[in-house]
């Protein structure tokens, strides 16, 4: 059964489609691995185990209708499911059930996915260590003493226990790469719009996304065509729908590598892992140059906009969580110089980052600066003898990737001595999701650090 659970989603897909095997089938099997692992790893936080059942045997009684028929699937907490508890990660909605689905879900139920429940995040998404007062601690499979990331990591640890074949998660400063890298599963932050998050509070906001996670690259981009396209209910919605790339390889591209995105503290066993990327890259073909970044007008942005962002979405709440009540209070005393700062550096960086991208088919680097950290430990204070000032410092070399309207992917690049995982992020210019898939794809073919599985 373990086996069966660690097939591809593409192939699970191919074998409900041609009667191979039951959707109620490949249900039991993972709902078996769930009630086997996750008491040890507290990824699932919500099972709906009979509304599943009843779903996959529906699926069994008709026609395939969709790609992803009879596929198990997991959703973040932060989104909302019709009749399903969805929690945020808060105490003040513990017990909150929504009356309708966010798109994501509505698009993943329309491709035919069974959904079995909601993944862990941490209150309202905010950091990336997945803990919260409702549900405790998600741990990492390949090492339950560590954390998963976060914010999307109860997903992250889900896939890579095998407990299901694809999850959807968000990522505003990382929350898709983070725990993908800690959990050697594959993660896309694909361009803003590409999937469309509909607001009533903050329709304009591109930091945030939607996106998907997977164990490998093909199922990334098979659900990714699932869920992405156009609805009038975004404003920056992409009109065109997403396609794949019909090219293989990298044989020819031209190949950015920077080890710390200009100057920023890597530990030193991740600097070792993600050093072996760039040889991997030019046994491909690929061209690869070694570039010196400068970033840094990202980090005022990104913090800028992020508070300014709490501030508005949960500002009106009380009992917040100490994270959550910090970017609120950083977003109170934003101004609206502080703003029009911001829109000019983040401006001026895309504009830099365009002319980069004349010169570059993608850019290489770290998705974490560290690898995963002890999961009693709140956030990470200090990386290679360089002290944090605050908790979201240890994240840039995700978050200032966020600043860019750019699509990113996190892919297993390896471990480090003890056995904890490791990915590189893979970035391309704005709405170019489809090279970076490819790339990707290409990186996970040619080394296979994905197929390494956690001792569960």
């Amino acid at each position: 059964m373990s086996e069966l659970c660690y097939l591809t989603a593409a192939e699970m897909a191919r074998l409900v489609r041609t009667r191979q095997i039951s959707a109620v089938e490949l249900l039991e099997a993972h709902l078996d691995r769930i009630e086997r692992v996750n008491p040890r790893v507290n990824a699932i936080v919500t099972l709906v185990a009979e509304q599943a059942l009843d779903a996959a045997k529906a699926a069994d009684a008709r026609e395939p209708e969709g790609p992803l028929h009879g596929v198990p699937v997991a959703h973040k907490d932060l989104a909302s499911t019709a009749g399903i508890r969805t929690t945020y990660g808060s105490p003040l909605y513990s017990g909150n059930v929504p009356d309708k689905d966010d798109l994501i879900v509505e698009r993943l139920r329309r491709a035919g996915a069974i959904t079995v429940g909601k993944t862990n995040t941490p209150e309202f998404g905010t950091g990336s260590h997945t803990v919260n007062e409702v549900f405790g601690a998600t741990r990492n499979p390949y090492d339950l003493s560590r954390s998963a990331g976060g914010s999307s990591g109860g997903a992250a640890a889900a896939l890579a226990a095998g407990m299901v074949p694809l999850a959807d998660g968000s990522d505003m400063g990382g929350s898709l790469r983070n725990p993908a890298s800690f959990c050697n599963v594959a993660g896309l932050r694909p361009t803003p719009g590409r999937v469309p998050a509909p607001s009533e509070i903050a329709a304009w906001y591109t930091l945030s996304v939607p996106g998907p996670m997977a164990r490998t690259v093909e199922d990334l981009t098979l659900m990714l065509e699932a869920v992405a396209g156009f609805d009038p209910r975004s404003p920056y919605s992409i009109t065109e729908g997403f396609r794949r790339d019909p090219e293989q390889g990298v044989a020819g591209l031209r190949v950015a590598w920077s080890p710390d995105l200009g100057g920023l503290p890597v530990d030193p066993e991740t600097a070792a892992v993600t050093a072996t990327a760039p040889g991997v890259f030019e046994r491909l073909g690929a061209r690869v140059e070694q570039v010196d970044l400068d970033l840094s007008d990202a980090d005022d942005a990104f913090r800028v906009y992020r508070a300014w962002f709490y501030a508005l979405s949960f500002g009106e709440l009380d009992g917040l969580g100490p994270n959550t009540a910090w970017n609120v209070e950083q977003g109170r005393q934003v101004t609206g110089a502080d703003l029009a700062r911001a829109e000019r550096l983040r401006s001026g960086l895309y504009q830099r980052m365009a002319g980069f991208f004349d010169t570059y088919d993608v850019l290489i680097a770290p998705v974490s600066q560290v690898p995963p950290f002890p999961v009693e430990q709140p956030h990470v204070s200090e990386i290679n003898g360089v002290r944090l000032p605050d908790y979201l410092s240890w994240m840039r070399s995700a978050y200032w990737i966020s600043v860019l309207h750019a699509p990113a992917a996190s892919v297993p690049a390896g471990f480090t001595p003890s056995g904890l995982p490791v990915g590189v992020q893979i970035v391309g210019r704005p709405f170019a999701d489809a090279t970076v898939l490819r790339v990707a794809h290409a990186f996970e073919q040619a080394t296979r650090h994905g197929e390494r599985r956690p001792p569960l």
